[in-house]
């Protein structure tokens, strides 16, 4: 099997499941940004090896591609069963909210706005939180006239939460200060 089908040489796109759509129809833009979040994760995990903050994110990239097949199957049924896959539910939320708790831990208060950057590894995670933040608009402009189910914009919020608490701390464990404004 080739990798080009030709079949997006008009500017269409299949669905999972079936169906064709414009490359730029919003249900393409919330998939693609949740994959463009995805492949920042694993540039995130390979810029600079930091073990326990890694075995976070490989659980989320499997999340995240689960939320992909979500997004992109326009059968309401499909998408349910998608969800009961992923394991994407109030019990995963929980577990990035532990996860942010555990961070925490490590982190001194906030005491005010801190600027992306640090060491590559901070720099990679506050990148993915931006684009977390942009698939999350992305799931709720396309939620207008969608159904699609609350807990992927539970999700992707927590998940934007977690990330920026992961910087800080691969800043903290780097000894990497943080510039504040």
């Amino acid at each position: 099997m080739k990798i080009y089908t030709k079949t997006g040489d008009t500017g269409q796109t299949g669905l999972f499941g079936g169906g064709r759509v414009s490359k730029d129809d919003p249900r393409v833009e919330a998939y693609g940004d949740v994959d463009e979040l995805n492949a920042v994760l694993g540039l995130a995990r390979a810029v600079e090896v930091m073990p326990r903050i890694d075995e976070v994110l490989v659980p989320i990239q499997r999340d995240l591609f689960s939320i992909g097949a979500l997004l992109s199957t326009p059968d309401l049924e499909k998408m349910h069963d998608h969800l009961a896959k992923a394991q994407v539910h109030d019990g995963r939320i929980g577990e990035l909210e532990q996860a942010i708790d555990a961070c925490d831990q490590e982190l001194e208060p906030l005491r005010a706005f801190v600027f992306p950057g640090g060491t590559p590894k901070a720099a990679a995670l506050h990148v993915a939180r931006t684009v977390c933040r942009r698939a999350e608009r992305r799931v709720i402009h396309l939620q207008r006239n969608v159904e699609i189910p609350q807990i992927v914009v539970i999700y992707l919020n927590r998940l934007s939460d977690l990330l920026f608490s992961l910087a800080r701390v691969a800043n903290t464990r780097s000894g990497a200060g943080e510039v504040t404004w």
